[in-house]
């Protein structure tokens, strides 16, 4: 047992109000209470936000707990430990004894331990005639044991938080999904409504999303996604209200319609034509679009001319456009430098509004390459652009399915 628990720091270390309070909780810590000390350690860890305390502090507790003979802290077992600078920087990965010193510091500032200085700051303990340790001097991790409670409470909360961003970016995540899906199916519908307009806005949501963002952050996010879900339910319900008023056999010629109609963003066919060297050229694997196919084609509706059986997925237009590139005069170097830049999707958009505007573009090599060049320098993105072509080839006629 501990008879004596020294207030002051040894040497030039300033002494605090708030050291003081901390040191009078710990000498309040109820009779016989005891906690598993590597628990408190992982509580410690998750709510190392709230404590305020870094990596490298909590990585010099754990040396510290390694010191202590038992697996639960206790009163009876005594709560000093008091190893050399030396055998802590050892346990502590070999850390520089300067960083130690401030780390140390900082554990202590936090009031997660408290220094126990001896009369000439050396750390040690001096053992009664029994060979128990009547006295030690080191650091004490008697705070561990008194804000036990609150530690677990602080690594609850935070995992709440946790689970509750987790919770909300699915939310955004299905919204998305969602949404760009709804969009596609009302332009390949042919529904009534401003369908570019509702994707420039999902766009200039999601490109503004932060990737690094709490709760309070992300809401705003959250309801402008469900308004424009709500616009498109409003669009889509209203243009199946009204082909419902057609009669049983309308509606069953556009359930059969809708049968046939191709996943563009997850479950896309396998490609089963032979490409050749085309083929090779891309990867095959699936992946999600940025814009619906369906806006895509309707924006460049020439590119379709080139499909031997139509384009029906991602992975038949990409290989399409890959085809157009050697048609257009784009040399393999300069595809293979937008591939790299601006990506296989966006390159095959590029490509088609490229053909698109063939008869306005002296070199379709030369115009792909200064492009590439602006993607790199973060000066271009191929959504004005398609969006420029779509207004300019805004035939209602049907592409897909």
């Amino acid at each position: 047992m501990q008879t004596h628990i020294a207030t002051t720091p040894f040497g030039r270390r300033p002494m605090s109000l708030a050291m003081l309070a901390v040191q009078k909780e710990a000498a309040e810590i109820p009779e016989g209470k005891t906690v598993d000390k590597w628990q408190v350690y992982r509580d410690l860890c998750e709510a190392k936000s709230l404590i305020g305390v870094g990596d490298r502090a909590l990585a010099i507790l754990a040396a510290l707990l390694s010191f202590y003979p038992d697996d639960h802290l206790s009163e009876d077992n005594g709560l000093v430990v008091f190893p050399s600078n030396r055998q802590l920087a050892l346990r502590a990965h070999g850390m520089s004894e300067v960083t130690l010193r401030r780390h140390l510091a900082a554990l202590v500032g936090s009031g997660i331990i408290i220094r126990r200085d001896s009369p000439n700051g050396k750390r040690y303990a001096r053992k009664g005639r029994e060979g128990g340790v009547e006295e030690a001097f080191g650091f004490s991790l008697a705070p561990l044991l008194m804000r036990a409670e609150e530690f677990a409470d602080a690594a609850e909360s935070v995992r709440a938080d946790s689970l509750a961003l987790k919770l909300m970016r699915e939310r955004i995540t299905l919204y998305r999904r969602d949404i760009a899906k709804l969009i596609e199916a009302g332009l390949e519908e042919g529904a009534p409504g401003d369908w570019n307009g509702l994707w420039l806005q999902f766009r200039e949501i999601v490109n503004a999303l932060p990737r690094r963002a709490t709760i309070a952050d992300l809401e705003p996010f959250v309801a402008e996604l469900l308004r424009i879900r709500h616009d498109i339910d409003k669009l889509l319900e209203t243009h199946m209200n009204v082909h419902d008023m057609n009669g049983k056999a309308c509606r069953n010629e556009r359930h059969h319609s809708n049968s046939n109609t191709n996943d563009h963003y997850e479950s896309e066919p396998a490609y089963e034509k032979d490409r050749g060297k085309v083929a090779s050229e891309l990867n095959m694997t699936a992946m999600p679009a940025t814009y619906p196919l369906g806006l895509v084609l309707r924006a460049c509706p020439d590119i379709a001319d080139y499909a031997v059986d139509g384009i029906d997925s991602w992975r038949e237009f990409m290989a399409v456009a890959a085809q157009v590139r050697g048609y257009l005069g784009v040399s393999p170097s300069a595809y293979a430098e937008a591939l790299e830049a601006l990506g296989q999707e966006s390159t095959a958009i590029v490509i088609a509004c490229i053909l698109q505007r063939a008869q306005d573009i002296n070199s379709a090599g030369g115009y792909l390459r200064a492009l590439t060049e602006k993607a790199r320098a973060g000066e271009f993105s191929v959504g004005p652009m398609l969006m420029a072509t779509l207004k300019t080839n805004s035939s209602p006629s049907r592409l897909v399915g």
